[in-house]
């Protein structure tokens, strides 16, 4: 199963304690997905995700580093063709990209953002739904 996921699941993964980052590292890295600008507006937290996240910076830097290697950060250009229907299905504009993306990959999204929900082109899940399905075995364990 392949898994978008958007800005505030990547910025919780900095925290290793976070319930999200427990799930995240039973997820099959070459199934992770999220638009390539992330990274960018992740830079621009960075600060206030290094002191939710209790670790010091060398460590932050090093979790920054382990959890950017299973994460697949897709260009706007691979699936642009997709955020027309997107803008159509969701009212929130910041979540256009992650739901284009989880059309063009066919993919589920996680995300704990309820606007996710209002949409009914791609199934959405949030944490504590993700760590039911993993419990039940239906995402996740390197599949």
């Amino acid at each position: 199963m392949k898994i978008v996921i958007d800005n505030n699941i990547f910025f919780s993964l900095m925290n290793p304690f976070s319930a999200a980052s427990y799930i995240f590292f039973f997820l099959n890295s070459k199934k992770i997905f999220a638009p390539e600008f992330i990274k960018s507006e992740f830079e621009r937290h960075k600060e206030i995700c290094l002191f939710k996240s209790g670790l010091s910076e060398h460590e932050f830097e090093l979790r920054q580093e382990e959890v950017e290697e299973k994460i697949n950060f897709i260009k706007l250009s691979e699936y642009e063709d997709f955020l027309k229907k997107s803008l159509k299905a969701i009212h929130d504009s910041d979540d256009v990209d992650f739901l284009a993306l989880a059309i063009k990959f066919n993919s589920i999204i996680w995300s704990n953002d309820s606007d996710f929900k209002k949409q009914n082109l791609i199934r959405t899940f949030t944490t504590i739904e993700m760590i039911n399905k993993l419990l039940d075995s239906e995402i996740g364990m390197k599949d």
